[in-house]
């Protein structure tokens, strides 16, 4: 069954996790002891109606507060697909964990208060989405049981961000309006007999039917080797296969590649998924390789198509978003891992940091803080394969490990 990773924006109070707690409610999701759980909370809250919030905020100091504060990963299913849904937080402070939730998805709702409109939050939300190339974007404007259900205050809104789309560096979004209120369930899993004005989808309708084509960005096939299969057995002890995931395209057998970093060539011999053979490796498909030469191949490298070679450098640009309570300055070393693959990599300059609301740059900064974004240059002690962040989501990604913690300090994309 096809996945779709969706990633939720919004502010505080927008109604995110209300939002995803009525879908997964209407779609018959909760299991029984949640929804029992869900029911006594909400009584004893003195609420006349089901707080679906506490089915997605799991931290007590989230249900405490009535805020999302971590990252949650939700999972459902219907008929047509099966979903997982990063829950972000909407607060300014925890930027990273917004850019952690939806760099690895393939669509995202931006929620807006109809009461509020576009605020300065909905700018960060946007910019993000836009920045990791999230192709497939639907902006929920909730709460609309609170206007009057009042189609003016929708297309106001509308017109709002369809004029903050007009600043965004990325222009292959689909951006896809829709009006709703997660509290009542209109337009959410089932059509609103209260906005007869609204002759669109509902959201879940929406992102049903959404086609792989409208999800994933285009790119040419990456094939970063994960482990080299070499089976201990007497039937296969000739048997040699690289084992990954493709990546922004698809392999053939039969197809002409190139093992780097060696640049040594040969052809697709077999693909197997197990124990099966097939033909055609499809993107985003965990397969074996074999090749027709006895080439070097190791783990940490990466088979591509002799005619599509990526970037193969020891230095480059990225938009970075740091997410440690440690700075990051100019001269500081850090291990990078760009797939597989890991180096030394030392922060040559700090170009410029980015104001994720729209408002411009800083010019002239010596280090960042927690949550910043910024253009900087590294360089690497060796070289790694790489393709730009807005033509290879996967292949123009990397992420930065402070050597003596071992933490994750930063996020980077490949300019």
């Amino acid at each position: 069954m096809e996945v779709l990773k969706l990633a939720t924006a919004g502010s505080v109070d927008d109604g995110k996790s209300t939002l995803i707690g009525r879908i997964l409610y209407d779609t018959k999701s909760l299991t029984t002891d949640k929804l029992e759980a869900i029911e006594k909370t909400s009584k004893q809250k003195g609420y006349d109606y089901l707080d679906f919030s506490l089915a997605t905020d799991g931290l007590v100091a989230e249900r405490e507060q009535g805020i999302t504060i971590d990252v949650a990963h939700i999972y459902f299913s219907t008929a047509k697909k099966s979903y997982i849904i990063a829950d972000t937080p909407g607060h300014v402070e925890y930027t990273r964990n917004m850019v952690t939730g939806a760099s690895t998805s393939q669509a995202a709702i931006i929620l807006i208060d109809a009461r509020k409109g576009v605020i300065e939050q909905t700018n960060r939300h946007f910019f993000i989405n836009n920045l990791l190339r999230i192709k497939e974007v639907v902006v929920a404007i909730n709460k609309m049981d609170l206007v009057d259900y009042s189609e003016e205050t929708y297309n106001n809104i509308k017109a709002d961000f369809e004029e903050l789309m007009s600043k965004r560096d990325y222009q292959d979004q689909n951006i896809t309006f829709i009006p709703v209120s997660a509290l009542k369930g209109d337009n959410v899993v089932n059509k609103s007999e209260n906005m007869s004005w609204y002759s669109g989808t509902t959201l879940l309708n929406h992102l049903e039917n959404l086609d792989k084509g409208d999800i994933f960005n285009a790119g040419t096939p990456r094939f970063p080797v994960q482990y080299v299969v070499r089976p201990k057995t007497e039937e296969f002890h000739d048997f040699r296969g690289f084992a990954g995931k493709v990546y922004g395209g698809e392999l053939n057998v039969g197809d002409e590649v190139i093992a780097l970093p060696s640049q040594t060539k040969s052809k697709i011999k077999e693909i197997y998924f197990y124990d099966k053979k097939y033909q055609t490796a499809a993107r985003r498909s965990s397969v074996t390789i074999t090749l027709e030469d006895e080439i070097n191949v190791s783990r940490g490298d990466m088979l591509v198509k002799a005619n599509d070679l990526p970037k193969i450098e020891k230095q480059f640009t990225a938009t970075i978003s740091w997410m440690d309570a440690q700075n990051l300055s100019a001269g500081n070393k850090y291990v990078l891992q760009h797939g597989v693959n890991k180096v030394l990599a030392k922060v040559d300059k700090i170009h410029h940091k980015i104001n994720p609301d729209y408002s411009g740059i800083e010019e002239g900064v010596s280090s960042l803080g927690m949550n910043d974004i910024a253009q900087v240059t590294f360089k690497l002690n060796k070289p790694v394969f790489y393709d730009a962040f807005k033509e290879h989501r996967t292949n123009g990604s990397f992420i930065l490990i402070d050597s003596q913690s071992n933490n994750t300090v930063g996020a980077g994309f490949i300019n």
